[in-house]
């Protein structure tokens, strides 16, 4: 089945507004959070004042019988520029199962530029429509040709701050964004203590518990830190370094031998992954399956990982369709990772999902099985990007 037609668009989905009144803001909209320009004090606050302000970017691939599929990515019009302009032209007309010839296409088509970063998104929101729209030709959901469901259902860690509102909604295991970093010197490792002993006595002693540092640490400070921390019994520390620092990655495996580390949300390409697998440089690979390729790259990840005993936790895998289908069919896939950014007391079922989109119930996913990624989109609201 050929492909007729790929192009980057928006969605124009109909936002219902919550029921529930929250009881509180979410941490999300003030909470301070260490991060690389934390050492500039204009920046520090909040990564707000510094994020660029580009949009979700989606791309519609169209199949020659009018199957049309859906994928997802993120920053805008750079990326929709490479899509549209470089990458869809050259794929039309290709057979959409052939989904291995397709990646490694557009892999190493975008080798002039550089695969990894804006082009690795553009990279993945085509592969993953190109999975969706394929799917759904053979009305199969993905994680059926991703070789069936490895899993009935999956655990989820809450990601964010509230943690007494995650409690309540039924998660066993919680994520907290790591408030201070090298440019707080010791105090700030003393209040970050302090802020991860309140999270402990919140949740207790038998619930997991992790730290994303979020790319703000340098070798020293993560070593303090999570020295300092030990009797806290995290489950593993996050993202600590920048992820271009390989080097600073072993040295850190090195001084801290007994913590378990994890990264890879800024990894792009297959390619940093299976370096970390060669080196053993870390514990948990982290790829977000909508920034680093897409399914067909996250496939080579995970069968790497797995073949080395290391596992693999999307980044915000349970947050989309796309993650949830490859972690309920990939067996060293252990859990689904939850970002929950809407205020404390307006229940999962009312904050932001798009329509088909399955969430947890007591810290729990089951698959939806309609076909493709089960998204419930409209063709009427799917707009062109420019």
């Amino acid at each position: 089945m050929k492909i007729t037609d790929i192009r980057a668009v928006k969605l124009n989905v109909p936002k219902p507004e919550p029921k529930a009144q929250g009881r509180s803001k979410s941490w999300a909209q003030d909470a301070e959070v260490a991060n690389p320009m934390s050492r500039y004090s204009e920046y520090k606050r909040h990564r707000s004042l510094w994020l660029p302000k580009w949009g979700e970017v989606w791309c519609k691939v169209t199949l020659e019988d009018g199957t049309w599929g859906l994928g997802q990515t993120g920053n805008g019009r750079g990326v929709a520029a490479v899509i549209d302009d470089h990458l869809a032209p050259l794929l039309i007309g290709e057979d959409v199962h052939a989904t291995e010839k397709i990646a490694d296409m557009m892999f190493r088509m975008t080798k002039p530029y550089g695969s990894t970063g804006l082009a690795s998104y553009a990279v993945s929101a085509i592969d993953l429509a190109v999975w969706d729209a394929r799917a759904k030709h053979l009305g199969m959901p993905v994680y059926a040709l991703l070789g069936g469901l490895q899993k009935e259902r999956i655990q989820c860690y809450c990601t964010g701050n509230d943690v007494a509102w995650y409690k309540e909604l039924g998660f066993q295991a919680y994520k907290l964004a790591c408030p201070y970093g090298p440019a707080d010197g010791w105090e700030g490792i003393k209040k970050n203590e302090e802020f991860i002993a309140n999270a402990r006595a919140i949740i207790g002693d038998s619930a997991e518990l992790m730290l994303d540092c979020w790319m703000a640490f340098d070798v020293e400070y993560m070593v303090r830190l999570t020295e300092v921390l030990h009797p806290y019994h995290l489950k593993w520390m996050e993202e600590y370094l920048i992820p271009e620092d390989f080097d600073g990655h072993l040295t850190v495996r090195e001084r801290l031998p007994w913590q378990t580390l994890a990264t890879g949300e800024h990894w792009y390409t297959h390619v940093p992954f299976l370096w970390a697998v060669a080196h053993r440089a870390v514990d948990i690979l982290q790829p977000d399956i909508n920034w680093c390729g897409g399914i067909s790259t996250c496939r080579r990840i995970a069968d790497a990982s797995d073949a080395a005993g290391i596992a693999v936790i999307l980044h915000a895998g349970g947050n989309t369709v796309f993650g949830q289908h490859f972690s309920f069919a990939t067996p060293n896939v252990p859990w689904c990772e939850f970002f929950v950014g809407s205020d404390p007391g307006i229940p999962l079922e009312e904050g932001w999902r798009y329509p088909g989109q399955a969430i947890p119930r007591d810290g729990w996913i089951t698959p939806n099985d309609a076909p493709g990624f089960g998204l419930e989109i409209k063709e009427e609201w799917i707009e062109p990007y420019w």
